[in-house]
């Protein structure tokens, strides 16, 4: 996402520069400066990280609109997923600083926003995916080698989103929400007993197509919740530079409801997903949740988050950890030991053997191999291309 300045130019001064004139000048009350009223709102955010069902401490909290009757069992498969999703995500981090990945984005402090919306979902419902949302994957029963591949540059996404209900991965931010309308337009028409579920980060939320997909899927009813992780950052931007008003008020202009939930809540995620889904299959269209969490590591390996904001940011929100907080409530309820934890960890670890020992054992592809599946028949004038390149490369072979 590019960055942009307050009057829509392209914001080029250095993050690690801008931000302590920026803190200064929201400290002294005096937004931008501007005269206008705009900084008397910035100094009035709607704060609180949204509906909450289990606090920081492991303590449950009853909710009238969003109940959660998670018993043990599932209060272990829970936590287990998340676990599972955080090992698979340190070891893509590991691999690409190995080398054996060319990038790899982190989705370290958001399982809870993954796990939990995931599992609200029912068979048939359809998942499209921005390119972060690897717990997602695995929930819809990825391989997380395959994910690897992707990132490794082996292919384009070498999973069947038919065989999953889970698209591929769109790295071009925001496109992926007017897919999912148009898609979801289509279930309703087929007189599908199902939703469409769409992720996008709060960056996403400044591209137009996110606003045009909200306007199309409010006007045709459409059955599909958009799922907005607010992880605060789009890369160096935090969200007092993207929006004016939280992200989840924008549905009410456009007339369907929003909700926040906190997001390193993973039963409150839980519920509030299983409520809007609800509420998209019953005819009653779109639904937006905003789940306040936070990106612990950086946007992507490229990236290097130290420039840009404060390790006691980072601290203050460590102490929310959503793997934590579960695991509190395990051990304040009974529902698990320390046999528990360990097993998962020792899971963990042979999954993440698994996937290491399997991205080193890939094959890389003949560079001919970015000719195929461009259309699903022969097509000539690709089949002219493949032989001019593979010509040119045999060019080389023959200068030795």
């Amino acid at each position: 996402m590019a960055a942009r300045g307050g009057r829509g130019q392209l914001h080029h001064e250095p993050a690690d520069r801008a931000r302590p004139r920026r803190q200064a000048r929201l400290l002294a009350g005096e937004g931008r400066g501007r005269g206008d009223g705009r900084a008397e709102h910035r100094r009035h955010p709607v704060s609180g990280d949204g509906i909450r069902l289990l606090t920081p401490d492991g303590e449950r909290v009853p909710h009238p609109d969003y109940p959660s009757d998670a018993g043990p069992e599932e209060l272990r498969a829970l936590y287990r997923d998340m676990a599972l999703a955080r090992r698979v995500d340190a070891e893509g981090v590991t691999l690409q600083r190995q080398g054996e990945l060319g990038l790899w984005p982190s989705l370290l402090g958001q399982e809870a926003a993954q796990v939990g919306s995931v599992r609200a979902l029912r068979e048939g419902d359809r998942v499209f995916p921005s390119y972060r949302e690897h717990a997602v994957a695995l929930g819809r029963g990825v391989d997380p080698l395959a994910l690897m591949r992707l990132f490794r540059g082996v292919d384009h996404g070498a999973w069947d989103p038919e065989a999953h209900d889970f698209h591929l991965y769109t790295l071009v931010i925001g496109s992926q929400t007017l897919h999912a309308t148009g898609y979801a337009c289509g279930m309703a028409k087929d007189g599908a007993d199902a939703a469409v579920i769409v992720y996008f980060g709060d960056g996403a939320t400044s591209q137009g197509d996110v606003s045009e997909a909200f306007n199309f899927a409010a006007v045709w009813d459409a059955p599909v919740v958009f799922f907005c992780q607010n992880n605060q950052w789009a890369i160096s931007e935090p969200n007092e530079r993207q929006t004016r008003v939280p992200l989840h008020q924008r549905a009410q202009g456009f007339g369907f409801p929003g909700v926040r939930v906190d997001g390193n809540d993973v039963l409150a995620v839980q519920a509030v997903t299983r409520a809007a889904l609800d509420h998209a299959r019953s005819g009653r269209g779109p639904f937006l949740i905003e789940a306040f969490t936070y990106r612990m590591g950086a946007h992507t390996t490229s990236d290097d988050p130290s420039r840009y904001r404060d390790a006691a940011e980072v601290e203050s929100w460590r102490a929310k950890d959503p793997l934590l907080r579960l695991e509190r409530l395990l051990r304040r309820e009974g529902a698990a030991d320390d046999a528990f934890f360990a097993e998962v960890a020792v899971a963990g670890e042979a999954l993440a053997a698994r996937v290491r020992e399997g991205v080193r054992a890939m094959a890389s592809p003949a560079p001919e191999e970015m000719f195929d599946h461009v259309y699903a028949e022969a097509h000539t004038g690709v089949d002219r291309e493949r032989a001019a390149f593979a010509a040119y490369q045999a060019a080389f072979a023959e200068e030795g």
